[in-house]
């Protein structure tokens, strides 16, 4: 089942996520409804509270980032995890610009600066534990859906100038006075 995505402007997407337990709720379901609501929407990652739930979860596919006619590098084509009760324990290496873009903001892009290599502890969906190092843009694409558990939005790693000349798209977008070609859920749509 494809959810609504949250929009900039709600509440859910301010909110620290909590731990979840094995016998979380329906969670083997939420996990698949939130992958097709991910490859609906053509993203490479989706948070939990992207589709209003506060709890500390979320899917990768960076398969997305692969050109047909171009050799996967990266490794990304077939990069594909859930992450369950995240902890990012180190960001290392020098930071670097790329251009990102969320879901929840669509049609607003902009350089954000990350770490070019993280370690992070996880659970993966049949709640084994891992600990795991990942660089390049495996670990920005984490580090961007990590950033939803923790109630932080892309924008938030911009400077005060892009921040206030974004400002009125910001405020459309919760309004709901934009084009998408996915289902949201708009905080102000009146």
């Amino acid at each position: 089942m494809i959810l609504p995505i949250v929009a900039y402007g709600d509440p859910v997407l301010r909110k620290q996520g909590e731990d979840i337990s094995k016998d979380y709720p329906g969670l083997n379901d939420f996990i698949e409804n939130m992958w097709a609501t991910m490859y609906n929407a053509h993203g490479v990652g989706l948070a939990a509270p992207q589709v209003s739930k506060s709890i500390r979860v979320f899917i990768i596919d960076t398969s997305g980032f692969v050109d047909e006619d171009e050799e996967d590098v990266e490794g990304l084509d077939g990069f594909k995890k859930v992450f369950i009760n995240a902890e990012i324990l180190e960001e290392d290496g020098d930071e670097w610009a790329f251009n990102e873009g969320c879901l929840s903001i669509p049609d607003v892009r902009e350089d954000v600066m990350r770490h070019e290599k993280i370690t992070i502890r996880y659970m993966d969906e049949n709640f084994e534990e891992h600990t795991e190092v990942f660089e390049g843009l495996k670990a920005r694409v984490i580090q961007h859906e990590y950033d939803h558990i923790e109630g932080i939005l892309f924008t938030d790693h911009l400077s005060g100038l892009k921040k206030r000349m974004l400002k009125g798209r910001l405020s459309n977008i919760s309004k709901g006075k934009i084009s998408v070609n996915y289902k949201m859920k708009f905080p102000k749509l009146k």
